[in-house]
């Protein structure tokens, strides 16, 4: 599929996987839009032919919105979506202080799961309005998931059911949608240098690294977005997951 005119959705665009994705999709000749919360937009840089949208995607009302602004141009229409919007935080099921915290486990799946599922459902009816392009093609989105969906470590039970529901949803959505001409896969990443990892000390960064099988190291941001391009101009690649992860399985711990 040919990204020259038309527009691209890309959550969590303002910073890590997602900002690389939009400055890629941009580069490749895409109008991008990407959504993120206000706070991440305000410390994002500038990226041309790249907009930022404030929005949450747990919000359904202000991802329609959204949406609404990404294909609201027929001169460039909506043809590919990028779930990247995400949180990861860590809880054992039994900690010191207790059983674990139903209120995170619950926002863990309201953003990375439910989120992936509203951006998708309410962008592949924008797309669905679309003109199809001469091989019947309207659109693709990629989400998000995790090796984590695969390997899940102590601490992340609710992350992990997270990704692994993704990986889940993957191939009944690109069922779904294929009458419409619009193809859904999910990259499942390993360790990503990513804003996440910032807080990091360069010890436990090389500790990382050096579990990796090859290459030794992290991946970057911009590996994802690699794939997010080749995603695009695939056309047969649907419903599918792909890891990214250098062949590393995740130890327990």
């Amino acid at each position: 599929m040919d990204l020259a005119n038309t527009s691209a959705l890309v959550t969590g665009g303002a910073s890590g996987l997602g900002g690389a994705t939009a400055a890629a999709l941009a580069g490749a000749g895409a109008r991008v839009y990407a959504l993120d919360l206000p706070g991440s937009i305000e410390r994002a840089a500038a990226v041309e032919g790249v907009t930022y949208v404030a929005a949450d995607v747990t919000a359904q009302d202000e991802v329609r919105s959204a949406v609404d602004r990404a294909s609201g141009d027929a001169a460039y229409p909506l043809r590919t979506v990028v779930n990247c919007a995400g949180v990861g935080w860590a809880a054992r099921i039994l900690g010191k202080n207790g059983p674990h915290d139903l209120g995170v486990f619950r926002t863990v799946i309201e953003v990375n799961l439910v989120g992936t599922f509203t951006v998708l459902a309410l962008a592949a009816e924008a797309i669905a309005r679309t003109e199809p392009d001469e091989m019947g093609q309207r659109g693709v989105v990629v989400n998000t998931a995790s090796i984590a969906a695969y390997d899940g470590q102590v601490g992340q039970a609710a992350y992990s059911s997270s990704k692994g529901a993704i990986v889940g949803l993957t191939l009944p959505a690109a069922r779904d949608l294929a009458q419409y001409g619009i193809r859904v896969m999910t990259i499942a990443p390993g360790i990503v240098d990513t804003p996440m990892l910032a807080t990091v000390s360069d010890e436990y960064r090389a500790g990382l690294a050096a579990g990796v099988p090859f290459p030794h190291r992290l991946a970057r941001p911009d590996e994802y977005a690699q794939l997010v391009l080749a995603i695009v101009g695939h056309d047969y690649l649907n419903g599918e997951v792909i890891r990214m992860d250098g062949a590393l399985r995740m130890a327990p711990r």
